[in-house]
C-alpha cells in the first residue's frame, strides 16, 4: 500500500530527522538511572495461580 504524499524524493539524514521533528515535536527527557527498573524473568507461569472463572455463563 503506497502514502499518496510520498513523492519519492530521497532526504539525507539532517533533512528526515528535521521533518521528524516538525511532525512530531520534541522527543521527552529521558528517565534518569534511577528512575529505570531491571527485569527479571520468572519460571513460573503468574495465571497458573489464578482461579478459575466460576461464572456459569463463562464456562457455557
Amino acid at each position: 500500500m503506497t502514502d499518496e504524499r510520498y513523492s519519492g524524493e530521497k532526504f539525507t539524514d539532517e533533512e528526515s530527522a528535521f521533518l521528524r521533528h516538525v511532525r512530531f515535536g520534541e522527543l521527552p527527557a529521558r528517565p534518569a538511572p534511577d528512575d529505570l527498573v531491571a527485569q527479571t524473568e520468572s519460571d513460573t507461569d503468574p495465571r497458573r495461580d489464578t482461579p478459575p472463572d466460576l461464572n456459569p455463563a463463562v464456562q457455557g
